[in-house]
């Protein structure tokens, strides 16, 4: 473990103050090397500390955890929240946020151990974690991401190049990128596949390798690796590559090519963005980057979801109708939105798909309930036949879609 950060004192000088309160927090941080990465275990460290130090300078009657009520909470978050950052005036909310959550957990764990020096009740409470902003993931546009694909590959050193391809092309995180082991490439099937050890959320998991990667990445360790590195790609004297020297050097593919900062970050959201943008459902982005959940991965569906783009240009007609202009002058609504607004009209099984054929579908099999979707009295009998269908499968859902278009179809033709 690392040494204690000063501003809160280590645990001896606190330990000389309250010797009850240090106790209990150290068995508590002893038992969580039981359970969680040792990064987690420095952090609670450091948060423990801060109310350790806390108490002696604004509560010394405390003695032990048991005896800590919610007013010492109250004013242990204005201290917190006046105290400096480590490159701020005062601390962020995420770091308030992070600090009181750590701590809220520690409470809620020792008393569910129903720990002797628990308190009676939990201090903490959820409402007194702040409210973080959360700004969408900020991805590369494809022009950048072109340039920085080229300038990357244009640099004498290879390992720039390696670094900025195998990123954007496969969404590892630096962590990830850095602790590929030398096994990691392996044929399975008619592909090649790589193995991504198990990182920050405890799992592990295979990602499809384009063969282009396959042949860059042998040709980089056959000129630089040796055959007893552990590693699948580290630098060229064989040592392993960190974050920063990373961020080196995208950044400085990035500003040959004239772009701004690169955090390496931005490279995972840029595949994910163009993946979604190019009809790759989210469960299959989920399971490429290693989300656990796909709360993580609608995050960037708020950024380029397809489906918006089809309904926005679906109903335009409708809305320029509704401001009584059935079309808008080219020069006004520009050549694509002029292109889009050519019907294609396709035959499907039971009605019309009406998009134009510069859209990519992003519906897949759901095309009753796209805007596109156009049908009428021709079609009854086959609207009929999927209706009793979905009925006959305890399929509500769908009985109540194809109710609302057979009355739709009723509705026209009466």
């Amino acid at each position: 473990m690392s040494g204690p950060h000063k501003s809160f004192g280590d645990w001896a000088s606190l330990e000389a103050s309250i010797p009850g309160v240090v106790a209990t927090m150290r068995r508590y941080i002893d038992q969580l090397t039981c359970l969680l990465r040792p990064g987690s275990v420095r952090n609670a460290d450091e948060v423990l500390r801060s109310l350790a130090a806390f108490l002696v300078e604004c509560a010394p009657q405390v003695t032990t955890v048991a005896e800590i009520r919610r007013r010492h909470l109250e004013d242990y978050i204005r201290w917190l929240a006046a105290r400096p950052g480590k490159r701020t005036a005062r601390i962020t909310t995420a770091t308030l946020a992070h600090r009181l959550g750590t701590l809220r957990m520690f409470f809620l764990r020792i008393v569910e151990w129903d720990w002797s020096d628990a308190p009676p009740r939990v201090p903490i409470v959820t409402g007194d974690i702040p409210k973080q902003d959360h700004p969408l993931p900020k991805a590369l546009d494809d022009a950048a991401a072109a340039k920085l694909l080229r300038s990357a590959q244009s640099q004498p050193r290879m390992l720039i190049r390696v670094v900025v391809e195998v990123l954007l092309r496969t969404g590892l995180r630096v962590g990830e990128f850095a602790a590929l082991q030398a096994d990691a490439i392996m044929l399975i099937g008619a592909g090649h596949w790589l193995h991504v050890p198990v990182g920050k959320l405890r799992n592990d998991r295979y990602l499809p390798l384009h063969p282009h990667l396959v042949t860059l990445i042998g040709d980089y360790r056959t000129a630089h690796v040796t055959a007893d590195n552990p590693l699948l790609l580290p630098r060229e004297n064989g040592k392993a590559l960190d974050r920063n020297t990373i961020t080196r050097m995208i950044n400085r593919a990035g500003r040959a090519a004239g772009l701004p900062h690169i955090h390496p970050h931005q490279l995972r959201h840029t595949l994910a963005t163009q993946a979604i943008n190019r009809g790759m459902t989210l469960e299959a982005i989920a399971a490429l980057l290693g989300h656990r959940s796909l709360d993580m991965t609608l995050r960037y569906a708020k950024i380029a979801n397809r489906t918006v783009a089809d309904e926005y240009f679906a109903v335009t007609e409708k809305v320029e109708a509704l401001y009584g202009q059935t079309t808008l002058p080219a020069d006004a609504i520009g050549p694509r939105m002029a292109r889009l607004r050519r019907e294609h009209h396709r035959l499907l099984g039971n009605g019309y798909c009406t998009r134009p054929p510069e859209l990519d579908c992003a519906f897949e099999s759901i095309c009753e309930t796209c805007t596109y979707f156009h049908t009428n009295i021709e079609f009854r009998p086959t609207l009929q036949r999927q209706r009793d269908h979905a009925a006959d499968h305890d399929q509500t859902h769908r009985v109540e879609l194809f109710d609302q278009l057979l009355r739709r179809v009723d509705q026209a033709a009466s």
